[in-house]
């Protein structure tokens, strides 16, 4: 099954119009969206109380009350508080008000908030025949705010967000973002089975009625490095219901790429991914955030694809007998069909949205940069990035480029964008006696030129690498199966296919935590990486074998392919070498075992041993622990005590063979 990418819409500036009338007028303006056309109206009260008397949830409560002995009445007050802690409460003089404070405050952040209009009109056809599920991806607090402020203005009918439970707890803004059309939702269920059927019918219950499109991020939570999370499948599986029961005719999924050329987080994820613990959100909190509107964050990037019919794709896919012989006031868990084919729609529609990301000219200074240990001469910086820029559009890079600018005006302009992560200087400038003084060049914005000597020294240093691989990480996509077929290549001499295929799968299976594969579709993933490389010269494909290209422009794409992912591959390796000192079948608790891996990756950058500073990334050393556990090199057990993991007799076996993918460089020194 394929998701076909649409040929990419032009983008408007959706601020250009803002900036020239009246925002008061523009909140104040008639808002007259379309609506579904077998919608009844009705009160967000109404639908709390059309789930309340729903036959699937009254059974429920009535069989729960003849198990448990508690009475009817007491389990249906505990079902109405949860849906009083839940549901939305959405009100047009709040939306109006949040239309006009984010007008002015998009305006004060952001040089453009672009989008292609023509997806809009899709959706506005779209959401008058069928309900509609909006999946925006996720890199940003104000994710779902953009979502809404886009849809008043274009005079679409306003989505129901679902939020998490944090937002809930902020004083006024809280209530405010309920009345906006959030509704809140607990981190996890756990087994209560009440709160999950509630949550389930609430979901189903405007899709059913088609009361608005209903919003969720399929990657569950905010992406902390700016890349694709491997899709959550519960809210999904609770919006194929409805279709697959016949209750509705169809629902259509509009997957939404959102873009930042500088994100508003940036510094707090790098802080949460080195451990400092996620601030709690508030309202005072909100407040003292304040100062970042006097900042320049660039432009934002919507696109929106086109919607896709979730019943043709599941036809023939589904099992429908257990829908149709099931009575529809009863609950289901979902066959094995369905299952499997949520989770290929989630990765499907992740894909889709990698597919509308636009890459900003600082993705690609930061990927060049990245590999030069955070400093260059800025002239080799220039040749470097505007080769990248061809490379990437011929990998079907969405790329958006100052028209009309030279290259370097275009890079000046994104280093000071990003002066908080790298800046031009000359030589000698900053007191270093250099024989190549008076040359510019760029680097990152590290605390203390000197290596570091100490923890502190050395947080801060990541604080600033860990920054900038975020923006490297918005163009992996592009890069990773290419990237896997020039490492699969390295690992296989000889080239035979068959072989390359098999480490091809290694890699797949190894990074599946760190980057988006459709499962099961392998042989596809390889064939596209063979493409790209074929298209630019790097490989060569003859009959039963695949080699690298022996010319200085093919060494030279395989080379950068390579160093793009090397600080994955060294994180892996210092992770199974660790592990390796320690005995085999021991067990150990999650959270002793992160921490001495942060203390160990430590003292290899404060040695000079290491020089990746992403290897101190907790996202990144969980899930090379889940990557093992998947390889049978570490097992995981879950008990009273918390996660346990403990070291199999194959992890040799599976250190090796991580450890001959990559060529051997400095950046990991032999005596590791």
């Amino acid at each position: 099954m394929m998701l076909r990418a649409d040929k990419r819409d032009d983008m408007e500036d959706v601020l250009e119009e803002r900036r020239a009338s009246s925002d008061v007028r523009f909140s104040l303006r008639r808002y007259a969206p379309p609506s579904y056309r077998y919608h009844s109206p009705r009160s967000p009260a109404a639908l709390k109380s059309a789930v309340l008397h729903s036959e699937r949830l009254q059974d429920f409560i009535r069989q729960e009350a003849h198990e448990s002995g508690e009475p009817v009445e007491v389990i249906t007050e505990r079902a109405s508080d949860i849906l009083e802690e839940m549901g939305h409460n959405q009100r047009m003089c709040i939306i109006r008000t949040f239309a006009l404070t984010l007008s002015k405050t998009f305006k004060a952040l952001f040089r453009s908030v672009r989008l292609n209009e023509e997806g809009l009109q899709r959706i506005q056809k779209a959401v008058q025949e069928y309900p509609i599920v909006l999946l925006p991806s996720h890199r940003s607090y104000i994710d779902f705010l953009m979502m809404s402020y886009i849809f008043y203005t274009y005079d679409l009918p306003l989505p129901v967000i679902a939020a998490g439970m944090d937002f809930q707890g902020m004083k006024i803004v809280g209530e405010m973002l309920r009345m906006a059309g959030a509704f809140f939702m607990r981190r996890s269920f756990g087994n209560n089975a009440l709160y999950w059927l509630v949550f389930s019918e609430y979901v189903q219950a405007v899709l059913r009625n088609g009361d608005a499109p209903v919003e969720f991020f399929l990657e569950g939570t905010r992406s902390r490095t700016n890349k694709s999370l491997p899709p959550k499948l519960g809210l999904l599986n609770m919006a194929l219901e409805p279709m697959l029961r016949g209750e509705v005719y169809d629902t259509y999924a509009v997957a939404v790429s959102i873009s930042y050329d500088r994100l508003l987080e940036e510094a707090l994820y790098a802080r949460e991914l080195l451990g400092v613990p996620k601030p709690k959100e508030s309202t005072s909190g909100l407040l003292k955030a304040r100062s970042v509107l006097s900042e320049d964050y660039g432009s934002v990037h919507l696109y929106f694809h086109t919607p896709v019919s979730l019943k043709a794709l599941a036809n023939g896919r589904v099992d429908s007998k257990s829908y149709n012989l099931t009575p529809r006031h009863l609950s289901l868990r979902p066959p094995e069909s369905t299952l499997v084919f949520a989770r290929d729609i989630a990765h499907h529609m992740v894909r889709t949205q990698q597919h509308g990301m636009v890459a900003s000219p600082w993705a690609l200074i930061a990927s060049v940069l990245m590999q030069h240990h955070g400093e260059m001469e800025f002239s080799l910086l220039l040749a470097e990035v505007q080769w990248l820029r061809c490379l990437i559009e011929k990998f079907g890079a969405f790329l958006h480029w100052p028209e009309g600018q030279p290259l370097e005006a275009v890079v000046r302009d994104s280093v000071k964008l990003h002066g908080n992560i790298a800046s031009t200087l000359r030589r000698g400038d900053d007191g270093d006696d250099d024989a190549r003084a008076g040359s510019e060049v760029v680097r990152m914005a590290w605390p203390c030129q000197a290596p570091p000597r100490d923890g502190d020294a050395a947080l801060a240093r990541a604080c600033v690498a860990l920054m900038c691989s975020a923006y490297r990480n918005h163009v992996l996509h592009l890069l990773v199966r290419p990237a896997f077929v020039v490492m699969a290549c390295h690992a296989a001499p000889g080239g035979r296919k068959d072989i390359v295929y098999s480490h091809f799968c290694f890699l797949v299976k190894l990074f599946e935590d760190d980057f988006i594969f459709v499962p099961n579709n392998e042989i596809k993933d390889m064939e596209e990486g063979v493409a790209l490389l074929l298209r630019c010269a790097a490989l060569v494909d003859s009959a039963g074998s695949l080699a690298l290209a022996d010319t200085d422009a093919g060494a030279r794409v395989a080379r950068f392919l390579r160093d793009a992912f090397r600080p994955f591959h060294v994180a892996y390796q210092v992770v199974c070498r660790y592990l390796l000192t320690l005995e085999s079948g021991s067990a150990h608790a999650e959270g002793r075992l992160l921490a001495d891996l942060q203390n160990h990756t430590m003292q290899l950058i404060l040695t000079g041993e290491l020089l990746e500073y992403e290897a101190l990334s907790s996202n990144l050393q969980r899930n090379i622990l889940s990557a093992l556990v998947r390889l049978k090199a570490l097992s995981r057990t879950r008990g009273k005590e918390g996660v346990r993991y403990n070291i199999t007799e194959q992890m040799e076996r599976v250190a090796k063979s991580i450890a001959t993918l990559q060529p051997t460089r400095s950046q990991l020194q032999p005596r590791l």
